[in-house]
């Protein structure tokens, strides 16, 4: 027998773990719906250019939008375990068509404004209960492998629906939003399809399925200090999505102080996107190696540090250098943090707990655009940055003081 028919025999390959079939037909349809996401991209300039109204009114707008999706994050998780996930994903995708659609057509500010934040409860009201799905169909070694791929696609699905979206915009809001709202039909179809339930049995994993079942389960000692450590991680996490956020935040406002064009940042950000595409998977081989404290502080401090080199940037590839040091730490994060989420809590509970670390990232895109622009107008560029590089340094020691002693795959499915 050969090498290649041993390790598919144990279910492996060259590259890691086999992934089921259902995991395949998941990633595609999160590809796909990703590549037509184009609301967020052009939801400010529809407000202002198409429908004429004013900047701040574009702002409450993209507001409401950005707290219907932090609710989305919690209810989307909970739905997933009470409901099922593949029910939750099913409705929460033809609730986002049904939202998107209604979008080119919604007159008045009241209803634009409450269209624009069902719209963000709905689509992201998703993304735990893809996350639940993951960890459900991959075994506990092929997580972050797995976590790896979704993440990637995403990335991609992000650039590309970018460009697709100002060449449809072109021809006419109307169009765009008719796009994204058949592309997500087409995701919602896919999943009806090809995915299957994936929700563990409860029964099978202890009371622990629901929250407020029993009291004794608090008295558990392993059990709350699962939820204890579980807490904070969410905690640091919210603390490195503050960071991250930076990124569409302060960094464009500080790069034209400098002088910088629009176009320059254009170009600098971009990196993200490409090495994003081009390390995420090769990466991924290298980090299932390891336990997730070791990748998540170290992807920390990078991300931290890389932020923090802004401070002394004063050219173009001074800036771009500072992006390629954040975005690698932005690699060994993400999946890592995904992966780290599935192995901290029990199964049947996943979709609640992806929903309660989506909510962090989703609270933080509320809080830094306001904080960052104060930070800017207030204390100035370089206080900012260094902050984010001290800010870096306490989530790393946070996430490697929380997960130290965790092998690769661990679980808690008790």
């Amino acid at each position: 027998m050969t090498a290649d028919a041993q390790s598919a025999a144990r279910g492996t390959t060259a590259a890691g773990p086999v992934l089921p079939r259902a995991f395949w037909w998941l990633w595609t349809a999160t590809l796909v719906n990703r590549l037509g996401g184009f609301v967020v991209v052009f939801l400010s300039l529809y407000v202002t250019l198409d429908r004429g109204y004013s900047a701040s009114f574009a702002g409450l707008v993209t507001t409401l939008y950005g707290v219907g999706g932090a609710v989305g994050a919690v209810v989307g998780g909970l739905l997933a375990d009470r409901l099922g996930r593949r029910a939750t994903l099913l409705g929460a995708q033809l609730l986002c068509a049904v939202g998107t659609g209604a979008l080119a057509f919604t007159q008045g500010r009241a209803a634009l404004a409450a269209t624009a934040c069902l719209v963000g409860l709905a689509g992201n009201a998703s993304r735990p209960v893809v996350q639940a799905m993951v960890a459900d169909m991959v075994t506990a070694k092929a997580r972050v492998r797995a976590f790896s791929l979704v993440y990637w696609a995403v990335n991609i699905g992000v650039a590309v629906s970018a460009a697709l979206a100002g060449v449809l915009a072109q021809h006419g809001y109307t169009l765009l939003f008719l796009g994204e709202a058949a592309v997500t039909v087409v995701c919602a179809l896919t999943v009806y399809h090809a995915v299957p339930e994936t929700r563990p049995d409860p029964a099978r994993q202890g009371n622990d399925a629901d929250p407020g079942a029993d009291a004794g389960a608090d008295a558990d000692a392993g059990k709350l200090s699962r939820r204890r450590r579980f807490t904070a991680f969410v905690a640091v996490t919210f603390l490195v999505a503050l960071l991250m956020q930076e990124v569409s935040t302060a960094l464009p406002l500080t790069m034209t102080r400098e002088g910088l064009s629009a176009r320059d940042y254009g170009l600098v950000i971009s990196l993200n996107g490409l090495l994003v595409v081009a390390l995420q998977l090769p990466v991924s081989r290298i980090l299932a190696r390891f336990g997730p404290a070791g990748p998540l502080a170290l992807g920390t401090l990078l991300l931290g540090g890389g932020l923090g080199m802004t401070a002394m940037a004063g050219s173009l590839t001074a800036y771009a250098l500072t992006v390629v040091v954040w975005t690698v730490g932005e690699i060994l994060l993400a999946p890592t943090a995904m992966a780290a989420v599935a192995d901290l809590v029990p199964g049947h509970a996943n979709g609640r707990y992806q929903g309660m670390y989506s909510f962090a990232w989703s609270s933080a895109a509320c809080v830094a655009p306001a904080a960052s622009g104060y930070a800017l107008d207030t204390v100035g560029p370089t206080p900012l940055w260094a902050g984010s590089a001290m800010l870096g340094a306490l989530a790393a020691a946070g996430y490697f003081l929380i997960l130290r002693g965790r092998p690769t795959g661990s679980t808690t499915d008790e």
